[in-house]
């Protein structure tokens, strides 16, 4: 069975399509980018209703198929931003009733989870889930993804991107501050707050601010909010993993894609023997193919939903999914 896959949570209207195999036959997509300013919710959700039907196309042409052999249309349900999510719901649900073919709204946290397992070849690794707006430690116990740790302010990635604004860093600052970070040569003492298996970054941007005040270098600057983040992220993950049991860990969500992260992982992973999984970048960030991958386990698996079922949940926690695919 062949499944289109729509993903809109955010910035990035993507579309995806997979076989049974979980073979990425297209994984279009196409980032909103504000001229000024950072992302605002109708702006991007305009942006996605406007490419949306181009980038369904696209998909079809790149994968090599016509929309006839499509036999499953899944869309992330939850959770993002609410104009966004109803953009591609809307979409999901128009094609879906077109082609006279099944739906499927899927949890875009597990979507990540998934299409990591798939591609990179792990059984059932603890998931440090780096993104824009999330930042969770999920891992599989009792038949859900449990939520072991979580922010309790920001996603590290808007983080980022709020602080990079601040600084004159411009919007989507989180590859900039990796560049920078590379040429900083000192580090400052920034608030490392964790509380017990959770984070917050909201006292870290602030004395990042209050560093450039002081004439504090950008470099070094990127440098200390790159190593505090990122060890809050790394002890909250290992901690996970002690307290269930997992030898494998899997980084998921655009922030994955940073190089820095993945080598405080993946030296944390080493101290515990342990093995450290890094999907391909186009599948780290946003994008249909992990919404199509998950729709399809889902659908195999026996969920069925009918269209009125598919309303879109802002606040879809990752926990309240029935895991039906995995035993």
């Amino acid at each position: 069975m062949i499944t289109l896959g729509i993903e809109g949570t955010a910035h990035t209207l993507g579309v995806g399509i997979v076989d049974d195999e979980c073979n990425v036959l297209a994984n279009e997509l196409d980032m909103f980018r504000p001229k000024e300013g950072g992302l605002h919710p109708r702006e991007a959700a305009n942006h996605h209703s406007d490419v949306v039907s181009t980038i369904i196309r696209s998909a079809v042409d790149k994968a090599g198929i016509s929309l006839s052999d499509v036999g499953l249309v899944s869309f992330s349900m939850g959770p993002g931003l609410g104009p966004c999510l109803r953009v591609a719901g809307t979409a999901a649900r128009a094609l879906a009733c077109s082609l006279g073919v099944p739906i499927v709204g899927v949890n875009h946290c597990v979507a990540h989870v998934e299409i990591g397992r798939a591609q990179c070849g792990c059984d059932d690794p603890a998931l440090l889930y780096a993104s824009g707006g999330n930042t969770q430690v999920i891992a599989f116990a009792e038949g859900r993804y449990r939520i072991f740790g979580e922010t309790q302010d920001i996603g590290v990635g808007n983080m980022l991107d709020k602080l990079g604004r601040e600084l004159g860093m411009g919007f989507y600052a989180g590859p900039v501050f990796e560049k920078l970070a590379k040429e900083g040569d000192r580090y400052y003492e920034l608030p490392y707050s964790v509380k017990g298996m959770d984070v917050a970054f909201s006292g870290l941007m602030t004395a990042a601010v209050a560093l450039q005040k002081k004439g504090v270098p950008l470099e070094d600057i990127a440098l200390s909010v790159q190593e505090t983040a990122f060890a809050m992220l790394t002890e909250v993950t290992e901690r996970a993993m002690a307290h269930i049991g997992k030898d494998e860990v899997l980084l998921g969500g655009g922030v994955a894609q940073n190089n820095r992260l993945r080598d405080m992982v993946a030296d944390m992973a080493h101290a515990r023997g342990a093995e450290m999984y890094v999907p391909d970048r186009r599948f780290c960030m946003d994008n249909g193919a992990m919404i199509a991958w998950l729709g399809a386990e889902m659908y195999n698996s026996g969920v069925r939903m009918d269209v009125s079922e598919t309303a879109v949940r802002q606040r879809f926690r990752t926990d309240e999914v029935e895991v039906t695919w995995r035993s």
